[in-house]
Protein backbone atom coordinates (compact mmCIF):
# COMPACT_ATOMS: atom_id res chain seq x y z
CA UNK A 1 0.00 0.00 0.00
CA UNK A 2 1.10 3.62 -0.60
CA UNK A 3 1.25 5.44 2.74
CA UNK A 4 0.68 8.63 0.83
CA UNK A 5 -2.61 8.25 -0.63
CA UNK A 6 -5.40 9.26 1.12
CA UNK A 7 -7.45 6.47 2.19
CA UNK A 8 -11.29 6.95 3.37
CA UNK A 9 -13.05 3.95 5.33
CA UNK A 10 -16.59 3.93 4.71
CA UNK A 11 -20.15 1.94 5.95
CA UNK A 12 -18.77 0.82 9.62
CA UNK A 13 -19.71 0.96 12.85
CA UNK A 14 -16.75 2.08 14.30
CA UNK A 15 -16.15 1.94 18.30
CA UNK A 16 -13.68 4.48 18.70
CA UNK A 17 -12.69 4.40 22.66
CA UNK A 18 -12.74 8.15 22.89
CA UNK A 19 -14.57 9.12 25.40
CA UNK A 20 -15.14 12.22 23.17
CA UNK A 21 -16.70 10.55 20.03
CA UNK A 22 -17.60 7.68 20.80
CA UNK A 23 -19.13 5.95 17.33
CA UNK A 24 -18.56 7.00 13.67
CA UNK A 25 -18.74 5.66 10.15
CA UNK A 26 -16.09 6.62 8.37
CA UNK A 27 -12.09 7.69 8.94
CA UNK A 28 -9.62 9.12 6.68
CA UNK A 29 -6.38 8.10 6.83
CA UNK A 30 -3.18 9.79 5.76
CA UNK A 31 -0.11 8.57 5.52
CA UNK A 32 -0.74 5.43 8.48
CA UNK A 33 -3.25 7.67 10.64
CA UNK A 34 -6.33 8.91 11.44
CA UNK A 35 -6.60 12.82 9.76
CA UNK A 36 -10.44 12.79 10.51
CA UNK A 37 -13.39 10.21 12.07
CA UNK A 38 -16.84 11.21 11.79
CA UNK A 39 -20.03 10.30 10.05
CA UNK A 40 -20.01 9.05 6.29
CA UNK A 41 -22.33 12.07 5.33
CA UNK A 42 -19.35 14.55 5.94
CA UNK A 43 -17.02 12.50 3.73
CA UNK A 44 -16.22 14.04 0.41
CA UNK A 45 -14.22 10.91 -1.75
CA UNK A 46 -12.80 12.97 -4.47
CA UNK A 47 -8.99 11.49 -5.24
CA UNK A 48 -9.37 9.23 -2.69
CA UNK A 49 -8.89 5.63 -2.61
CA UNK A 50 -12.61 3.74 -0.90
CA UNK A 51 -12.42 0.97 1.43
CA UNK A 52 -15.96 -0.18 2.83
CA UNK A 53 -16.50 -1.80 5.87
CA UNK A 54 -19.54 -3.37 4.46
CA UNK A 55 -21.47 -2.48 7.74
CA UNK A 56 -19.33 -4.43 10.29
CA UNK A 57 -18.35 -3.61 13.68
CA UNK A 58 -15.08 -1.64 13.63
CA UNK A 59 -12.88 -0.96 16.87
CA UNK A 60 -9.52 0.29 17.62
CA UNK A 61 -6.20 -2.36 17.63
CA UNK A 62 -6.38 -4.69 20.85
CA UNK A 63 -3.66 -4.10 22.88
CA UNK A 64 -2.10 -6.64 25.71
CA UNK A 65 -1.15 -5.01 28.74
CA UNK A 66 0.16 -8.32 30.46
CA UNK A 67 1.80 -10.99 27.83
CA UNK A 68 4.41 -12.71 27.81
CA UNK A 69 5.17 -13.34 23.70
CA UNK A 70 8.99 -15.62 24.03
CA UNK A 71 7.06 -17.57 26.83
CA UNK A 72 3.89 -18.23 24.28
CA UNK A 73 6.24 -18.13 20.81
CA UNK A 74 8.58 -21.24 23.32
CA UNK A 75 5.39 -22.86 24.36
CA UNK A 76 3.64 -23.45 21.08
CA UNK A 77 6.93 -25.99 20.28
CA UNK A 78 6.45 -28.10 24.07
CA UNK A 79 3.49 -30.54 24.70
CA UNK A 80 0.48 -29.05 25.53
CA UNK A 81 -0.66 -30.29 29.30
CA UNK A 82 -4.13 -29.50 29.11
CA UNK A 83 -7.41 -30.35 27.53
CA UNK A 84 -7.98 -30.89 24.60
CA UNK A 85 -4.78 -32.71 24.15
CA UNK A 86 -4.43 -33.98 28.07
CA UNK A 87 -7.02 -34.63 30.37
CA UNK A 88 -5.32 -36.77 32.94
CA UNK A 89 -1.51 -37.62 34.40
CA UNK A 90 -1.70 -41.01 32.29
CA UNK A 91 -2.24 -38.85 28.84
CA UNK A 92 0.42 -36.37 29.64
CA UNK A 93 2.35 -40.01 30.22
CA UNK A 94 1.62 -41.11 26.77
CA UNK A 95 2.77 -37.37 25.28
CA UNK A 96 6.06 -37.33 26.99
CA UNK A 97 6.80 -41.50 25.70
CA UNK A 98 5.91 -40.09 22.24
CA UNK A 99 8.39 -37.42 22.12
CA UNK A 100 10.86 -39.50 23.80
CA UNK A 101 11.16 -41.84 20.75
CA UNK A 102 12.39 -38.90 18.27
CA UNK A 103 14.55 -36.70 21.36
CA UNK A 104 17.29 -35.82 19.79
CA UNK A 105 20.47 -36.31 22.24
CA UNK A 106 21.08 -33.52 24.78
CA UNK A 107 17.35 -32.30 24.61
CA UNK A 108 14.91 -31.73 27.70
CA UNK A 109 11.28 -32.50 27.24
CA UNK A 110 9.32 -29.84 27.95
CA UNK A 111 5.83 -29.37 28.91
CA UNK A 112 3.38 -26.66 29.53
CA UNK A 113 -0.29 -26.07 30.97
CA UNK A 114 -1.03 -28.51 33.38
CA UNK A 115 -3.86 -27.54 35.83
CA UNK A 116 -4.46 -30.16 38.46
CA UNK A 117 -8.20 -29.20 38.81
CA UNK A 118 -8.71 -30.22 35.29
CA UNK A 119 -6.83 -33.64 35.49
CA UNK A 120 -8.87 -36.80 36.02
CA UNK A 121 -6.41 -37.59 39.05
CA UNK A 122 -7.42 -34.08 40.67
CA UNK A 123 -3.54 -33.17 41.88
CA UNK A 124 -0.21 -32.01 40.32
CA UNK A 125 1.89 -35.04 38.55
CA UNK A 126 4.73 -35.86 40.69
CA UNK A 127 8.86 -36.73 39.51
CA UNK A 128 7.62 -40.38 39.98
CA UNK A 129 5.02 -39.91 37.03
CA UNK A 130 7.16 -38.21 35.11
CA UNK A 131 9.92 -40.92 35.86
CA UNK A 132 7.23 -43.81 34.59
CA UNK A 133 7.23 -41.65 31.13
CA UNK A 134 10.86 -40.79 30.14
CA UNK A 135 13.13 -41.60 33.57
CA UNK A 136 16.79 -41.63 31.89
CA UNK A 137 16.36 -37.83 30.00
CA UNK A 138 15.39 -34.56 32.01
CA UNK A 139 11.23 -33.85 31.98
CA UNK A 140 9.83 -30.53 32.84
CA UNK A 141 5.81 -29.79 32.75
CA UNK A 142 5.36 -26.23 33.86
CA UNK A 143 1.63 -25.41 36.07
CA UNK A 144 -0.85 -23.37 33.73
CA UNK A 145 0.14 -20.17 36.12
CA UNK A 146 3.64 -20.66 35.50
CA UNK A 147 4.62 -19.93 38.79
CA UNK A 148 5.39 -23.46 39.42
CA UNK A 149 6.93 -26.81 37.84
CA UNK A 150 7.03 -30.37 37.79
CA UNK A 151 10.64 -32.01 37.21
CA UNK A 152 11.58 -35.83 36.97
CA UNK A 153 13.94 -37.41 39.38
CA UNK A 154 16.24 -36.49 36.55
CA UNK A 155 16.39 -33.24 36.80
CA UNK A 156 16.74 -33.12 40.66
CA UNK A 157 19.75 -35.09 40.51
CA UNK A 158 21.09 -32.76 37.89
CA UNK A 159 20.16 -29.99 40.14
CA UNK A 160 21.20 -31.76 43.20
CA UNK A 161 17.78 -31.53 44.70
CA UNK A 162 17.81 -34.25 47.65
CA UNK A 163 15.60 -34.05 51.02
CA UNK A 164 18.33 -32.36 52.88
CA UNK A 165 17.96 -28.72 50.34
CA UNK A 166 16.31 -25.71 52.18
CA UNK A 167 14.06 -23.97 50.52
CA UNK A 168 15.17 -21.14 48.57
CA UNK A 169 14.64 -17.11 49.04
CA UNK A 170 10.74 -16.86 48.18
CA UNK A 171 10.36 -20.79 46.76
CA UNK A 172 8.93 -23.53 48.37
CA UNK A 173 10.23 -27.69 47.32
CA UNK A 174 7.21 -29.94 48.25
CA UNK A 175 8.42 -32.80 49.86
CA UNK A 176 6.43 -35.83 50.71
CA UNK A 177 5.47 -37.59 53.99
CA UNK A 178 8.97 -38.83 54.29
CA UNK A 179 10.81 -35.67 53.72
CA UNK A 180 11.74 -36.65 49.88
CA UNK A 181 11.30 -34.35 47.12
CA UNK A 182 8.00 -34.41 44.97
CA UNK A 183 9.36 -32.78 41.71
CA UNK A 184 7.17 -30.45 42.79
CA UNK A 185 8.90 -26.50 42.33
CA UNK A 186 7.31 -23.67 43.61
CA UNK A 187 8.20 -19.77 42.76
CA UNK A 188 11.71 -19.44 42.92
CA UNK A 189 13.04 -22.75 43.89
CA UNK A 190 12.16 -23.33 39.50
CA UNK A 191 15.16 -21.35 39.60
CA UNK A 192 17.04 -24.36 40.94
CA UNK A 193 16.60 -26.32 36.85
CA UNK A 194 16.17 -23.42 35.11
CA UNK A 195 20.08 -22.60 35.02
CA UNK A 196 20.46 -25.91 34.05
CA UNK A 197 18.48 -26.01 30.74
CA UNK A 198 19.85 -25.25 27.54
CA UNK A 199 19.33 -21.54 26.13
CA UNK A 200 18.08 -21.22 22.74
CA UNK A 201 20.36 -18.49 20.16
CA UNK A 202 18.76 -15.60 19.99
CA UNK A 203 18.70 -16.19 16.27
CA UNK A 204 15.80 -19.21 17.37
CA UNK A 205 14.04 -16.88 19.58
CA UNK A 206 13.76 -13.90 17.49
CA UNK A 207 12.36 -16.76 14.30
CA UNK A 208 10.44 -18.03 17.24
CA UNK A 209 8.53 -14.13 18.01
CA UNK A 210 8.31 -12.86 14.30
CA UNK A 211 6.27 -16.25 13.63
CA UNK A 212 3.89 -15.03 16.24
CA UNK A 213 3.37 -11.47 15.01
CA UNK A 214 0.33 -12.95 12.16
CA UNK A 215 -1.08 -15.15 15.63
CA UNK A 216 -1.35 -12.00 17.18
CA UNK A 217 -2.80 -10.32 14.03
CA UNK A 218 -5.59 -13.07 13.57
CA UNK A 219 -6.80 -12.19 17.28
CA UNK A 220 -6.79 -8.17 16.90
CA UNK A 221 -3.56 -7.66 19.03
CA UNK A 222 -1.53 -4.52 17.26
CA UNK A 223 0.43 -3.91 20.56
CA UNK A 224 1.84 -6.28 22.90
CA UNK A 225 4.55 -6.10 26.64
CA UNK A 226 6.85 -8.01 27.58
CA UNK A 227 6.81 -8.98 31.48
CA UNK A 228 9.25 -10.77 31.70
CA UNK A 229 12.48 -9.46 29.99
CA UNK A 230 15.76 -10.18 30.77
CA UNK A 231 18.51 -7.58 30.26
CA UNK A 232 21.29 -10.34 30.64
CA UNK A 233 22.58 -12.83 29.51
CA UNK A 234 20.81 -11.76 26.03
CA UNK A 235 19.28 -8.54 26.13
CA UNK A 236 15.92 -8.60 24.98
CA UNK A 237 16.01 -5.36 23.40
CA UNK A 238 18.52 -7.13 20.93
CA UNK A 239 15.67 -10.08 20.76
CA UNK A 240 13.24 -8.20 20.06
CA UNK A 241 14.79 -6.04 17.89
CA UNK A 242 16.02 -8.59 15.81
CA UNK A 243 12.13 -10.24 16.23
CA UNK A 244 11.66 -6.79 14.21
CA UNK A 245 13.92 -7.50 11.51
CA UNK A 246 12.12 -10.93 10.39
CA UNK A 247 8.32 -9.63 10.77
CA UNK A 248 7.18 -9.40 13.84
CA UNK A 249 4.87 -5.96 13.72
CA UNK A 250 3.39 -5.78 16.61
CA UNK A 251 4.12 -2.30 19.05
CA UNK A 252 5.76 -3.84 21.87
CA UNK A 253 6.68 -2.83 25.39
CA UNK A 254 9.58 -4.42 27.88
CA UNK A 255 9.35 -4.46 31.55
CA UNK A 256 12.97 -5.78 32.95
CA UNK A 257 12.93 -7.68 35.97
CA UNK A 258 14.42 -6.17 38.82
CA UNK A 259 17.35 -8.66 39.42
CA UNK A 260 19.01 -7.70 36.37
CA UNK A 261 19.22 -4.20 36.90
CA UNK A 262 19.82 -4.46 40.58
CA UNK A 263 23.84 -4.40 39.69
CA UNK A 264 23.98 -1.42 36.97
CA UNK A 265 20.03 0.45 37.48
CA UNK A 266 20.06 2.86 34.73
CA UNK A 267 18.71 1.76 31.13
CA UNK A 268 20.19 3.23 28.09
CA UNK A 269 18.10 6.12 27.18
CA UNK A 270 17.93 4.82 23.40
CA UNK A 271 16.31 1.90 24.97
CA UNK A 272 13.42 4.31 26.85
CA UNK A 273 12.47 6.36 23.68
CA UNK A 274 9.23 5.74 23.01
CA UNK A 275 8.82 6.94 20.40
CA UNK A 276 10.57 3.76 19.15
CA UNK A 277 8.42 0.19 18.28
CA UNK A 278 10.45 -1.67 20.60
CA UNK A 279 11.05 0.31 23.65
CA UNK A 280 11.58 -0.26 27.76
CA UNK A 281 8.89 0.59 29.51
CA UNK A 282 9.36 -0.36 33.31
CA UNK A 283 11.17 -2.61 35.87
CA UNK A 284 9.00 -5.81 37.22
CA UNK A 285 9.37 -7.58 40.29
CA UNK A 286 7.38 -10.47 42.23
CA UNK A 287 5.39 -9.82 45.50
CA UNK A 288 3.60 -13.36 45.49
CA UNK A 289 2.64 -16.07 43.44
CA UNK A 290 -0.96 -17.43 42.35
CA UNK A 291 -4.36 -18.46 43.42
CA UNK A 292 -4.04 -21.67 41.67
CA UNK A 293 -1.14 -22.56 42.88
CA UNK A 294 -1.60 -21.75 46.46
CA UNK A 295 1.85 -19.61 46.57
CA UNK A 296 0.06 -16.09 46.24
CA UNK A 297 0.30 -14.48 49.43
CA UNK A 298 -3.65 -13.97 51.29
CA UNK A 299 -4.94 -13.62 54.07
CA UNK A 300 -7.05 -15.50 55.65
CA UNK A 301 -5.41 -18.54 54.08
CA UNK A 302 -6.61 -21.11 51.77
CA UNK A 303 -9.65 -23.05 52.04
CA UNK A 304 -8.89 -26.20 54.35
CA UNK A 305 -5.44 -24.75 55.19
CA UNK A 306 -5.75 -23.14 58.07
CA UNK A 307 -1.22 -22.47 58.37
CA UNK A 308 -0.82 -21.57 54.33
CA UNK A 309 -0.96 -17.85 53.58
CA UNK A 310 0.81 -18.24 50.46
CA UNK A 311 4.35 -17.48 49.46
CA UNK A 312 5.73 -13.54 50.16
CA UNK A 313 8.98 -12.53 47.20
CA UNK A 314 9.38 -9.06 48.39
CA UNK A 315 10.46 -6.82 50.99
CA UNK A 316 9.30 -3.28 51.54
CA UNK A 317 12.99 -2.53 51.16
CA UNK A 318 13.33 -4.23 47.98
CA UNK A 319 9.84 -2.59 46.51
CA UNK A 320 11.40 0.84 47.59
CA UNK A 321 14.85 0.13 45.44
CA UNK A 322 13.25 -0.85 42.64
CA UNK A 323 10.50 1.88 42.68
CA UNK A 324 13.90 4.17 42.76
CA UNK A 325 15.68 2.74 39.98
CA UNK A 326 12.08 2.79 37.51
CA UNK A 327 12.12 6.56 39.24
CA UNK A 328 15.82 7.12 38.09
CA UNK A 329 14.81 5.58 34.55
CA UNK A 330 11.51 7.37 34.56
CA UNK A 331 9.51 4.42 33.83
CA UNK A 332 6.73 2.34 35.61
CA UNK A 333 7.31 -0.12 38.36
CA UNK A 334 5.32 -3.06 37.85
CA UNK A 335 4.92 -5.57 40.69
CA UNK A 336 2.96 -8.99 40.78
CA UNK A 337 0.82 -9.42 43.16
CA UNK A 338 -2.56 -11.29 43.72
CA UNK A 339 -3.49 -11.80 47.52
CA UNK A 340 -4.49 -9.69 49.87
CA UNK A 341 -1.11 -9.54 51.89
CA UNK A 342 1.00 -8.97 48.49
CA UNK A 343 -0.89 -6.41 47.47
CA UNK A 344 -1.19 -4.68 50.79
CA UNK A 345 2.02 -4.27 50.95
CA UNK A 346 2.33 -2.43 47.95
CA UNK A 347 0.18 -0.11 48.45
CA UNK A 348 1.31 0.24 51.84
CA UNK A 349 5.36 0.98 51.00
CA UNK A 350 3.90 3.40 47.85
CA UNK A 351 0.78 5.45 49.70
CA UNK A 352 2.97 8.10 50.50
CA UNK A 353 5.68 8.42 47.94
CA UNK A 354 4.76 10.63 45.45
CA UNK A 355 4.80 9.68 41.81
CA UNK A 356 7.44 10.94 38.81
CA UNK A 357 5.37 10.04 35.95
CA UNK A 358 2.54 12.79 34.69
CA UNK A 359 0.94 10.99 32.01
CA UNK A 360 0.12 7.28 33.95
CA UNK A 361 0.68 5.73 37.39
CA UNK A 362 4.23 5.19 38.04
CA UNK A 363 3.63 2.15 40.08
CA UNK A 364 1.12 -0.91 38.84
CA UNK A 365 0.02 -3.55 40.07
CA UNK A 366 -0.28 -6.80 37.96
CA UNK A 367 -3.33 -8.85 38.42
CA UNK A 368 -4.95 -8.14 41.97
CA UNK A 369 -7.50 -11.38 42.51
CA UNK A 370 -7.85 -10.07 46.13
CA UNK A 371 -8.09 -6.89 47.38
CA UNK A 372 -10.12 -5.23 50.56
CA UNK A 373 -12.13 -2.47 50.40
CA UNK A 374 -9.68 -0.38 52.11
CA UNK A 375 -6.53 -0.82 50.29
CA UNK A 376 -8.47 -0.15 47.08
CA UNK A 377 -9.44 3.13 48.15
CA UNK A 378 -6.43 3.98 49.26
CA UNK A 379 -4.96 2.41 45.86
CA UNK A 380 -6.90 4.64 43.99
CA UNK A 381 -5.67 7.64 46.13
CA UNK A 382 -2.07 7.31 45.84
CA UNK A 383 -2.77 6.47 41.62
CA UNK A 384 -1.51 2.95 41.63
CA UNK A 385 -2.93 1.41 38.46
CA UNK A 386 -4.03 -2.14 38.06
CA UNK A 387 -3.52 -4.82 34.85
CA UNK A 388 -5.81 -7.69 35.11
CA UNK A 389 -6.73 -10.89 33.65
CA UNK A 390 -10.92 -11.76 33.32
CA UNK A 391 -9.35 -14.92 31.64
CA UNK A 392 -8.15 -16.28 34.90
CA UNK A 393 -11.47 -16.88 36.54
CA UNK A 394 -13.32 -18.04 33.24
CA UNK A 395 -10.43 -20.50 32.67
CA UNK A 396 -9.13 -21.78 36.61
CA UNK A 397 -12.63 -22.19 38.17
CA UNK A 398 -12.16 -25.29 39.70
CA UNK A 399 -8.71 -24.17 41.41
CA UNK A 400 -10.55 -21.14 43.02
CA UNK A 401 -13.34 -22.79 44.37
CA UNK A 402 -11.13 -25.20 45.90
CA UNK A 403 -8.54 -22.48 46.97
CA UNK A 404 -10.87 -19.79 47.95
CA UNK A 405 -14.42 -21.42 48.04
CA UNK A 406 -17.47 -20.03 46.36
CA UNK A 407 -18.06 -17.04 48.03
CA UNK A 408 -14.50 -15.52 48.70
CA UNK A 409 -14.19 -16.98 44.62
CA UNK A 410 -17.21 -14.41 43.88
CA UNK A 411 -15.51 -11.55 45.09
CA UNK A 412 -12.30 -11.81 43.36
CA UNK A 413 -10.77 -9.55 40.89
CA UNK A 414 -13.14 -6.50 41.42
CA UNK A 415 -13.02 -4.79 38.51
CA UNK A 416 -16.34 -2.97 38.99
CA UNK A 417 -15.24 -1.99 42.36
CA UNK A 418 -11.75 -0.61 41.19
CA UNK A 419 -13.27 1.67 38.31
CA UNK A 420 -15.83 2.89 40.35
CA UNK A 421 -13.09 3.99 43.22
CA UNK A 422 -11.68 5.72 40.25
CA UNK A 423 -8.52 3.58 40.17
CA UNK A 424 -6.87 2.95 36.51
CA UNK A 425 -7.19 -0.32 35.23
CA UNK A 426 -6.37 -2.24 31.68
CA UNK A 427 -7.01 -6.23 30.71
CA UNK A 428 -4.74 -8.50 29.63
CA UNK A 429 -4.37 -11.94 29.08
CA UNK A 430 -1.21 -12.91 30.43
CA UNK A 431 -0.66 -15.42 27.81
CA UNK A 432 0.57 -18.49 28.03
CA UNK A 433 -0.22 -17.99 32.09
CA UNK A 434 -3.58 -19.25 31.93
CA UNK A 435 -4.70 -22.94 31.82
CA UNK A 436 -6.62 -22.59 28.36
CA UNK A 437 -5.86 -24.30 25.13
CA UNK A 438 -5.84 -20.54 23.35
CA UNK A 439 -4.67 -18.20 26.07
CA UNK A 440 -4.30 -14.91 24.13
CA UNK A 441 -7.87 -14.40 22.76
CA UNK A 442 -9.14 -11.22 23.71
CA UNK A 443 -12.38 -12.21 23.41
CA UNK A 444 -12.09 -14.90 26.03
CA UNK A 445 -11.18 -12.07 28.55
CA UNK A 446 -13.85 -10.26 27.26
CA UNK A 447 -16.52 -12.23 27.76
CA UNK A 448 -15.41 -13.11 31.49
CA UNK A 449 -15.59 -9.72 31.94
CA UNK A 450 -18.94 -9.09 30.50
CA UNK A 451 -20.69 -12.18 31.99
CA UNK A 452 -19.08 -13.34 34.99
CA UNK A 453 -19.56 -16.49 34.60
CA UNK A 454 -16.71 -19.63 33.83
CA UNK A 455 -16.44 -21.65 31.13
CA UNK A 456 -18.24 -24.30 33.14
CA UNK A 457 -21.08 -21.82 33.60
CA UNK A 458 -20.30 -21.44 37.42
CA UNK A 459 -21.19 -17.25 38.70
CA UNK A 460 -18.06 -15.94 39.23
CA UNK A 461 -19.46 -12.71 40.97
CA UNK A 462 -22.47 -10.38 39.09
CA UNK A 463 -21.61 -7.78 40.92
CA UNK A 464 -18.48 -7.02 38.93
CA UNK A 465 -19.85 -7.34 35.66
CA UNK A 466 -18.95 -4.67 33.02
CA UNK A 467 -20.61 -3.70 29.64
CA UNK A 468 -18.80 -4.92 26.14
CA UNK A 469 -18.07 -1.11 25.51
CA UNK A 470 -16.15 -0.90 28.81
CA UNK A 471 -14.36 -3.98 28.43
CA UNK A 472 -13.43 -3.20 25.08
CA UNK A 473 -12.51 0.24 26.15
CA UNK A 474 -10.09 -1.85 29.29
CA UNK A 475 -8.26 -3.73 26.24
CA UNK A 476 -7.68 -0.72 23.96
CA UNK A 477 -7.70 2.94 25.29
CA UNK A 478 -6.91 1.80 29.20
CA UNK A 479 -4.14 -0.32 28.06
CA UNK A 480 -2.82 2.29 26.33
CA UNK A 481 -3.09 4.40 28.95
CA UNK A 482 -1.33 1.96 31.14
CA UNK A 483 1.44 0.64 28.65
CA UNK A 484 2.46 4.68 27.50
CA UNK A 485 2.73 3.28 24.21
CA UNK A 486 2.18 6.79 22.00
CA UNK A 487 -0.80 7.20 19.68
CA UNK A 488 -2.66 4.07 20.19
CA UNK A 489 -5.72 2.73 21.77
CA UNK A 490 -8.26 5.11 20.10
CA UNK A 491 -9.65 5.98 16.76
CA UNK A 492 -9.00 9.66 16.34
CA UNK A 493 -7.21 12.51 14.56
CA UNK A 494 -3.30 12.28 14.98
CA UNK A 495 -3.56 8.34 16.34
CA UNK A 496 -2.18 5.26 14.30
CA UNK A 497 -4.79 4.20 12.36
CA UNK A 498 -4.88 0.43 14.05
CA UNK A 499 -8.10 -1.06 14.03
CA UNK A 500 -9.72 -4.08 13.49
CA UNK A 501 -12.49 -5.39 11.74
CA UNK A 502 -15.01 -7.87 13.70
CA UNK A 503 -17.36 -10.66 11.88
CA UNK A 504 -19.99 -10.06 14.40
CA UNK A 505 -20.63 -6.76 16.49
CA UNK A 506 -19.19 -7.34 20.05
CA UNK A 507 -21.21 -4.70 21.55
CA UNK A 508 -24.60 -5.92 20.39
CA UNK A 509 -24.43 -9.70 20.23
CA UNK A 510 -25.50 -12.08 22.94
CA UNK A 511 -22.97 -11.53 25.74
CA UNK A 512 -22.92 -15.61 25.29
CA UNK A 513 -21.57 -15.69 22.50
CA UNK A 514 -18.62 -12.84 22.52
CA UNK A 515 -16.09 -16.29 22.78
CA UNK A 516 -17.08 -16.57 19.03
CA UNK A 517 -16.00 -13.24 17.81
CA UNK A 518 -13.36 -13.25 15.23
CA UNK A 519 -11.52 -10.91 13.24
CA UNK A 520 -12.12 -10.42 9.57
CA UNK A 521 -9.68 -7.95 9.23
CA UNK A 522 -6.49 -6.44 10.85
CA UNK A 523 -5.23 -2.99 9.98
CA UNK A 524 -1.90 -1.51 11.34
CA UNK A 525 -1.20 2.29 10.43
CA UNK A 526 -3.90 1.71 8.00
CA UNK A 527 -2.29 -1.27 6.28
CA UNK A 528 -4.09 -4.61 6.01
CA UNK A 529 -2.09 -6.63 7.72
CA UNK A 530 -4.54 -9.63 8.38
CA UNK A 531 -7.31 -11.39 6.48
CA UNK A 532 -9.49 -14.13 7.50
CA UNK A 533 -8.95 -17.09 4.57
CA UNK A 534 -12.53 -18.84 4.25
CA UNK A 535 -12.67 -22.70 3.47
CA UNK A 536 -14.44 -23.47 0.60
CA UNK A 537 -14.51 -27.64 1.58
Amino acid sequence: MNKQQELIFVNGKVFTSNPDQPYASAMKVNNGRIAWIGKQEEVTEAGSQIIDLQGCRVIPGLVDAHLHPWHLAMYSKQIAALPPNVYSIADLQKEIRAVRETLEPGRWIECWGYAEGKLKEGRMPTRWDLDEAAPDVPVIASRSCVHIATVNSKVLEMAGVTKDTPNPPGGQIDKDENGEPTGVLRENARELVFKLMPEHTIEENATALAELSSQLFAKGITAITDLLSRAHPVDYMDMYNLAREKGLQQRTILYYVWGDLKDQPVIDQEKLNRENPIHVGGVKLFSDGSISGQTAWVNPPFSGEKDNFGIPMTSQEELLAAGEAARQNNVQLVIHAMGEQAVDLIVETFYDQEGWLEDAPSVRIEHVALMTEETLKRAAKARIGIVTQPVFLYAEIESYLKNLGAERTQSTYPVKDMLEAGIEVAFSSDAPGTAWADPVNPFIGIKAAVTRTAYDGTDTGQSQRVDAATAVELYTRAAQQLTRIPDIGQLKAGHHADFIVLDQDILEIDPEKIDKVQVEKTYMGGELVYEKKYSLS
